[in-house]
């Protein structure tokens, strides 16, 4: 079995290029974020700290706290979970797999040789969640949508920025979406990166 990996932050364009990939390259597409609610249960189940928390908060105690406290969490989060990603990903069978999701933080892949990081600049992650249909029904129980919006933002940017400096530290590589580059020039970078052949 041979796995891509795409890792790296919300907003940054990395569900396009994989199933763009995977389309194009006739891989099976496996999407962490498709089951972060049964890896967030499997979790709470075998009494992982950080996954009972998040069952538990509302939605004003998740999104009305410091920035940073809510990075570390989602560091901790997906630390918890990725014994449940490798196992779900290897459970496939499938012979080439794209494997994409914020879960493949750069310090968990650092044996990996496919594998690459994509996070967004902070102004392009603002402007894409803005148009994120789905945003407000996930901020709807916040008393103070705006400040609760604000914090998720600060939150993801702390979180692009940690993976930027493991990926710095680990010579891992590394592409920043920040809307200068096209879709198809992305696509090209990737599949270099990956060696997949045109």
């Amino acid at each position: 079995m041979e796995v891509f990996y795409i890792g790296g932050s919300p907003c940054s364009g990395k569900s396009t290029v994989a199933e763009a990939l995977a389309e194009r390259y006739d891989l099976v597409y496996f999407k962490v974020d498709d089951y972060l609610e049964a890896f967030t249960a499997q979790g709470a189940e075998a009494g992982l700290p950080v996954c009972q928390r998040i069952q538990r908060m509302s939605a004003e105690e998740t999104w009305m706290r410091p920035p940073r406290i809510q990075c570390q969490e989602e560091l901790d989060y997906y630390q918890e979970i990725f014994p449940f990603v490798m196992e779900k990903l290897t459970a496939l069978h499938a012979p080439r797999i794209i494997a994409e999701g914020a879960a493949f933080l750069p310090y968990l892949m650092t044996n990996n040789a496919h594998y690459v990081a994509i996070t967004p600049s902070r102004t392009f992650q603002i402007t894409r969640y803005r148009e994120r249909p789905w945003v407000p029904h996930v901020l709807q129980d916040c008393t103070d949508k705006e400040q609760a919006f604000a914090n998720w933002m600060a939150r993801d940017a702390l979180f692009a920025a940690e993976v930027r400096r493991q990926c710095s530290l680990l010579d891992l590589p590394h592409l920043l979406t920040d809307g200068s580059v096209s879709q198809e020039t992305r696509l090209k970078q990737v599949t270099a990166q990956f060696n997949l052949a045109e």
